[in-house]
């Protein structure tokens, strides 16, 4: 069974006007203000397909650095499709051989453990500037304070 499926591209630079009206015609594309992200809607089978055939219309046409999928599926992953340098190939591949396991669940792993160490980064300075905070004052106020940015309209004067 056929889908659709939403689709993004980031591009390496800008598109031109030209280079944008040159690849509609092969995939119909919108584009973001600066051109550099682009959504398509493409028919296929799977997800994986629909980035492959992505990759395949736009190959000379637009410099499409990465193309994922819009939307995670049921498992909550999103698919990347990215062109790496013959060197950088070279040497996932290298790393992946001698972890004995393929490029594909290598740079997977990897991904996994960067985003991890990402998150907990993330908490450790939350964590850390909270700590500050109730420092220099007391729950109830940081609490006060918290549910007054959480409600504010951006722009709006204060109540």
């Amino acid at each position: 069974m056929n889908l659709h499926h939403a689709v993004e591209i980031t591009l390496t630079r800008p598109a031109t006007h030209a280079e944008l009206a040159h690849a509609a015609r092969t995939l119909p594309l919108a584009a973001n203000h600066d051109a550099t992200r682009l959504m398509a809607v493409v028919h296929a089978k799977t997800p994986g397909r629909a980035l492959h055939r992505v990759r395949r219309r736009l190959r000379e046409t637009l410099p499409a650095d990465v193309i994922t999928t819009h939307y995670p599926d049921s498992s909550g992953h999103v698919l990347l499709n990215i062109t790496l340098s013959p060197a950088a190939d070279a040497a996932i591949r290298r790393a992946a051989t001698s972890a004995g396991q393929t490029p594909r669940l290598f740079v997977e792993l990897a991904l996994h453990r960067a985003l991890a160490q990402r998150a907990k980064e993330e908490d450790e300075l939350l964590d850390g500037a909270m700590q500050r905070l109730l420092a220099t004052t007391t729950p109830t106020q940081l609490m006060a304070a918290t549910a007054r940015a959480l409600t504010s309209t951006p722009g709006a004067p204060p109540c």
